[in-house]
């Protein structure tokens, strides 16, 4: 698929306007009559808390109406690249950017304004994508059931015997993230991927979580004991009350961020362009630190300490090119216990 590399328009002038708009569309809601040009389609697999106040402000402060559809970020992807879904899609929103690099093809490339600002091991050579928050994967165990003195500290403990069918892991089928926590496993232990792959489904007892955020909920419930997630999850999980703590593996985690990007041919292009801009502008980026337990991708950006965190060099473009490959592995391996 042919693609031509795209820098930035007229988006300014578009972000400094303050028509007020109703709240956010939905997949269950039909779009109100209104021209054309203020319309964009947004694919997310965000979660409501995230993406329904950073919409709401874009609509307000550009005019522009969102038609909103939810779901797994391997399956929006999916239908993007398959082109048949119910509705035409502009713009995906979340999702880690190994994801965005295994669908390139299907995204238009988009360079910016403040490209220059945002850290450079997370900006896109080829304007595939652009990142949007810092996501780092961490460990969680439940504070009834595991003494802190015995929760695992790095990925080599997560195969001990001890912890067989009491890890709670969301369906990399479904999550970004959870291909993600594959995809650094396989790199930290250092081992084929399919000897990787077979030995955490056997940590797992061939069970997995609907996602992320599930496997958070049945850590936090006495279903497992404990779990891995995204860090913004767990503390989020954490202010609402579940009784868990967060680790931080001491061999090293992922923080690859998660991102946002244009659809080839999207019907609504310009406007994309201008959602991308206000994603990184900021005041999304202050309101993702402070509200949402995330971790900006801007340079300058204050934050909150690294609690002793080591960060690996993630390979994100090894990541999506055998994105494919490391899932069939995996659903093979799971069918092969009828799971």
């Amino acid at each position: 698929m042919k693609m031509k590399l795209r820098k930035r328009t007229a988006v300014a002038a578009a972000l400094s306007l303050c028509l007020c708009c109703t709240a956010c569309g939905t997949s269950e809601e039909a779009v109100p009559s209104v021209p054309e040009e203020n319309k964009l389609v947004v694919y997310t697999s965000h979660k409501e808390e995230v993406y329904a106040p950073i919409i709401k402000e874009f609509e307000e402060r550009t005019g522009i109406w969102v038609e909103l559809h939810t779901g797994g970020t391997s399956e929006l992807l999916e239908e993007i690249a398959a082109g048949n879904g119910e509705f035409t899609c502009d713009i995906m929103f979340g999702g880690g950017i190994e994801s965005y690099s295994a669908y390139k093809d299907c995204l238009e490339p988009y360079i910016c304004s403040r490209n220059g600002s945002i850290k450079e091991q997370y900006r896109s050579v080829d304007g595939s994508y652009t990142a949007f928050t810092e996501l780092p994967i961490v460990f969680i165990y439940n504070n009834k059931l595991v003494d802190s003195s015995q929760a695992p500290t790095n990925w080599q403990e997560l195969f001990y015997e001890s912890w067989q069918g009491n890890i709670a892991f969301g369906d990399p089928q479904k999550s970004g993230s959870s291909y993600t926590m594959l995809v650094t496993l396989i790199q930290v232990m250092g081992m084929e991927p399919e000897v990787t792959l077979r030995q955490f489904a056997r940590a797992l007892d061939y069970n997995v979580s609907a996602g992320s955020g599930q496997a958070v909920e049945e850590v936090s419930s006495g279903v497992r004991a404990i779990g891995l997630t995204l860090e913004e999850t767990a503390l989020k999980a954490i202010d609402n009350g579940a009784d868990i703590s967060v680790v931080y593996p001491r061999d090293g985690t992922s923080t690859l961020p998660d991102g946002c990007a244009i659809v080839e041919g999207a019907q609504h292009e310009e406007n994309a362009r201008c959602f991308i801009e206000f994603i990184v502008g900021d005041d999304v980026q202050q309101l993702a630190v402070e509200r949402l337990h995330r971790r900006s991708v801007l340079e300058n950006m204050r934050e909150t300490g690294d609690n002793g965190m080591k960060v690996l060099d993630f390979d994100v473009e090894w990541a999506g090119e055998h994105r494919e490959e490391i899932l069939k592995i995996w659903t093979d391996i799971m069918t092969e216990q009828g799971r």
